[in-house]
């Protein structure tokens, strides 16, 4: 079956008076998680860096740019499937790791949900280390998904190693490394309800289930959960060097991907120093006002990286955008913001929609543009578009 059936899924279900249960665009998506959200978590979703003109470049970016299209080639079957990290996965879509996603869902479970639509439409989680489960009961739920476990690199060695040591137990694929969040950025939303969730306890089950963790507090986290918090902020973080990178390939031999490149120069430090996938994002505009796109500088890193794939995250939010990412060099492109909304508005089942929404219209760009695969796609590129 094509992703691009979806369609015809709901229109024979509207045969019968059946309507879609969730939103089809990614606008309506977002104004019914907005009705379904507390204010303080919608405004940490929803929020930027700065006066949010970054997060609002990445989106606008792709309007830029189109894909030539290319007719009387026949593209009645599509390949989706990518190779990334030593596994083979049917589709470019990934999502990317959403730190409060474990409270988007009205159960407060979202990574377990996440987890189970990943079970469900064959679409890796990227699980975040701020988990409202922990890592290993989310791992459970992926089925035979593969599931890549994001690094927010402590302070504390020990207790990094510990979690790589327990991601790799749990059967994770890879471990993604983020580098651009050793320190939150200035973001006003937040600020201005002096709202920032973990330092209320949530999300922290992979710190507070952690033996290494656990053993530098003079009580267990749930006899005295402030003071849990309060370790938590003081091993949050680490301003990684070079020197870092070096130890955390030592320390693994999971597929390691970095998270945060966007100077070629960063890319072709990285891959000689022997990371396997280079994840071009700038965290979506949540973390440095004042910049670039991410999309804008995905070619040069894609030039940087050689023959070592490229994940891409920052702005997607549609199939169209997905296809358009590839189409710019990209292996394989995460998507966030969109799943954390329909977290929000139906849980599991709501995740799986969009999931399939996505693909569904990734993949019928490419049937009626005419390209069967994503190496063919790549290799049409994009051109400008003027408006």
């Amino acid at each position: 079956m094509a992703f691009g059936d979806y369609q015809m899924e709901i229109y024979q279900a509207g045969l019968a008076g059946q309507q879609p249960r969730f939103p089809m665009d990614y606008a309506a998506l977002e104004r019914k998680a907005s009705e379904a959200l507390p204010p303080w978590i919608l405004s940490y979703v929803a929020g930027g860096a700065g006066d949010e003109q970054t997060q609002r470049a990445n989106v606008s970016a792709f309007d830029r740019w189109g894909i030539m299209p290319r007719m009387m080639r026949a593209a009645t079957k599509r390949d989706l499937g990518v190779d990334l990290a030593g596994v083979r996965l049917p589709t470019p879509l990934l999502m990317a790791p959403v730190g409060v996603l474990g409270i988007c869902t009205q159960d407060l479970h979202g990574d377990l949900a996440a987890a189970r639509a990943a079970a469900r439409t064959g679409v890796p989680l990227i699980g975040s280390t701020l988990m409202q489960d922990p890592l290993e009961d989310v791992a459970a739920a992926l089925g035979d998904t593969p599931g890549f476990y994001q690094l927010y690199t402590p302070n504390d060695r020990e207790l990094a190693e510990s979690l790589v040591r327990r991601a790799e137990r749990a059967g994770y694929r890879g471990i993604v490394v983020t580098a651009d969040t050793w320190v939150t950025g200035w973001r006003p939303r937040d600020l201005s309800t002096a709202n920032f969730p973990q330092l209320r306890g949530y999300c922290l089950s992979n710190y507070f289930t952690d033996e290494v963790f656990r053993a530098r507090l003079a009580v267990a986290p749930e006899e005295d959960p402030a003071a849990a918090v309060g370790l938590f902020g003081r091993v949050f973080g680490q301003s990684l060097s070079w020197e870092d990178l070096a130890w955390l390939r030592e320390l693994t031999d999971l597929p390691l991907m970095l998270k945060g490149l966007c100077d070629p120069a960063d890319v072709r430090r990285a891959v000689d120093l022997g990371v396997d996938v280079v994840y071009c994002s700038n965290h979506g505009g949540r973390q440095a006002n004042g910049g670039l796109s991410a999309l804008q500088l995905l070619p040069d890193v894609v030039a940087a990286a050689g023959e070592v794939p490229v994940v891409f995250d920052s702005g997607v939010r549609s199939g169209t955008h997905v296809a358009k990412a590839i189409a710019m060099g990209a292996t394989a492109v995460a998507i966030g913001r969109p799943y954390a909304w329909a977290a929000a508005v139906g849980g599991e089942d709501a995740i799986v929609h969009l999931l399939r929404s996505v693909l569904a219209e990734a993949d019928l760009l490419m049937a009626v543009d005419g390209y069967s695969s994503l190496a063919e796609l790549r290799e049409a590129g994009v051109r400008a578009a003027t408006h």
